[in-house]
């Protein structure tokens, strides 16, 4: 994993300011949440995976990270087909199961539209480091930069909660204790792990402030964060991608917009 995480930092879309990333993820994510069809949906999602192979990145490295996605939208799909509003023609009706065309028309929406949004998402915040993601928000959208420093650190401490957790197993084990009881082990290492996080929490907050972090000047940057013409293009493929999407929704005449509904 940690092999796939080095590979990507050297794809095309690892030079791209997380802002401009950002930025794209909220056009096509904003412009997917204003109608539930299948078109829309279907157009994000085949023009994002038709770009994969300009951003560097491998199959494997997007499934690593989309199958758990995948997963939960084929169950919601499932539940959404069974319990589904209906409408149109009824296939099947069985007390609370009715399965119809508009329960498979919405359920089919709801699997391409959690997809469609988060291809997207994964694919431009993969490459992305934290730490230059920070950097943007802080110079570039000019949120305060005490918060954006605070989230970077603890965003840093979640590898170290999941070492923490690994040794914690090992050491209960260790001393017998972790044999029978799954449910128990289970409810006591997660204690001993919200203990321990809230020490380190504590320690890093007094050494952040020690060394000037919380201080109320104006703060400097090592790496200053500016948008560059590929920034803007990245923004314009995912606004081109987005009006592709509702055009051919439109044209379709599938277009549903969520208020109307």
């Amino acid at each position: 994993m940690s092999l796939i995480v080095a590979d990507l930092r050297h794809t095309r879309l690892a030079s791209v300011n997380p802002v401009a990333k950002l930025a794209a993820a909220m056009v096509l994510s904003v412009t997917l949440l204003l109608s539930i069809d299948p078109v829309s949906a279907g157009v994000t999602l085949v023009l994002t995976l038709a770009l994969l192979p300009w951003t560097g990145l491998t199959a494997r490295a997007i499934w690593v990270r989309m199958w758990p996605i995948t997963v939960g939208a084929g169950i919601a799909a499932v539940a959404t087909v069974l319990y589904g509003r209906p409408s149109g023609q009824m296939y099947l009706e069985w007390g609370i199961l009715r399965i119809s065309d508009g329960s498979i028309d919405l359920a089919l929406s709801i699997f391409l539209r959690v997809l469609a949004i988060a291809l997207p998402s994964v694919i431009l915040f993969a490459t992305t480091d934290p730490t230059d993601l920070a950097d943007g928000l802080a110079q570039i959208v000019r949120l305060p930069a005490r918060f954006v420093i605070g989230a970077l650190a603890g965003l840093r401490l979640v590898g170290l909660l999941i070492e923490d957790w690994r040794e914690l197993s090992l050491a209960r084990r260790a001393r017998g204790v972790a044999d029978t009881g799954r449910v128990r082990r289970f409810a006591g290492q997660a204690f001993a792990l919200f203990v321990l996080a809230i020490r380190r929490g504590t320690k890093l907050a007094t050494a952040m402030e020690a060394r000037g972090f919380g201080a109320g000047v104006e703060r400097t940057w090592a790496r200053p964060s500016v948008l560059r013409w590929r920034d803007a293009g990245l923004v314009a493929i995912a606004i081109g991608i987005a009006a592709a999407s509702v055009i051919a929704a439109i044209a379709a005449g599938t277009w549903r917009f969520i208020l109307g509904l």
